[in-house]
């Protein structure tokens, strides 16, 4: 089992996640992930620092600790090619602790751009397949060129190339990006404890990392935790079509206008009961995850920090699939 920390990019400035980085892997975290947006997901989480930029800097100041983004989305915001060249260089920096953690992206980041996000799932996904393709294309070395229905890649090469490819893990919220994961990718990410996706990925020649993302709040008081979810993260409560769909902050605003304190409750871990993290956490290991993700919403990450190293990370450890 291995445990990651959340960089929330939305949530604070670049110099301050590396900062949280590093105390990261002080307080024994296996890996880092952090998210690649344009935009936060709600006005007052206030940042949504280049992502890239702040997993040099943490590459640069740290040792041990693994890197994630979580996830990026190389088909519209970015060309799959430029994708390629950042993961291969921050593989080389990091001396092979990157892991490219990719999806199909949101319109809340993606339509920044000016052409345009597919209203089709369908196509979103397609414009990944292709992009995969592409990016593993020009890790074999070499000019490379591609023509796909979406995406065209002319005479590309990336000169430097690490001596392994980074890890690929793949994003998936239903059974066919599972499958693609399976086929293309080499590990998978999911935001929710369903053990088909990881059947999905498995049967489709899937045998690499299972990254999923937990919800959890510090605070010194499971009430205190509960509000300051609410306050920042009651978008995560709005389900994945919602999230995929809207374009705009003031959007995840109304749409999670009625999420209440004891829907927060129900689905994060909030306060100090370490058994309440490892109970939230129990259905993503029975599910066949194996990278846990801790995604904290509480005011205090300082304090999450502490709480981890001191009464978290052996019981989290310890967590095995039920029956």
């Amino acid at each position: 089992m291995q445990i990651g920390y959340k960089l929330a990019a939305e949530g604070y400035g670049p110099a301050e996640l590396v900062r949280q980085a590093v105390s990261a892997e002080a307080a024994g975290f296996d890996f880092v992930e952090i998210s690649d947006h344009f935009h936060p997901w709600l006005d007052n989480q206030g940042h949504s620092p280049f992502a890239w930029g702040v997993l040099g800097a943490v590459a640069a100041r740290t040792e041990r600790i693994g890197l994630a983004t979580g996830v990026t989305c190389p088909t519209v915001r970015y060309h799959p090619a430029v994708i390629a060249q950042a993961a291969a260089t921050l593989a080389l920096l990091s001396e092979g602790r990157f892991t490219l953690g990719v999806g199909s992206g949101e319109r809340l980041n993606e339509h920044v751009v000016g052409r345009g996000f597919p209203d089709s799932v369908r196509v979103r996904q397609d414009m990944l397949r292709e992009a995969l393709e592409i990016i593993r294309l020009l890790w074999r070395g070499g000019y490379r060129s591609y023509e796909g229905r979406y995406l065209r890649l002319e005479d590309a090469r990336v000169f430097d190339l690490p001596p392994s490819p980074p890890v690929l893990a793949v994003a998936a919220g239903g059974e066919e990006a599972a499958r693609m994961a399976g086929e293309l990718g080499d590990g998978l990410f999911a935001t929710e404890p369903r053990g088909e996706l990881v059947r999905a990925f498995r049967d489709a020649g899937g045998g690499g990392p299972r990254y999923a993302e937990v919800p959890v709040a510090w605070a010194p008081d499971e009430s205190s935790a509960a509000r300051a979810a609410l306050e920042t993260s009651r978008w995560a409560l709005t389900g994945w079509k919602v999230m995929s769909e809207l374009p705009n902050p003031v959007n995840f605003d109304a749409a999670a206008a009625t999420v209440r304190e004891e829907d927060v409750l129900n689905h994060f871990a909030c306060g100090p009961d370490p058994q309440r993290y490892a109970e939230v956490a129990q259905p993503f290991v029975d599910a066949g995850f194996d990278h846990l993700v801790m995604q904290n919403a509480g005011p205090d990450p300082d304090g999450f920090l502490d709480f981890y190293r001191s009464d978290l990370d052996s019981r989290l450890r310890a967590l095995t699939p039920r029956g």
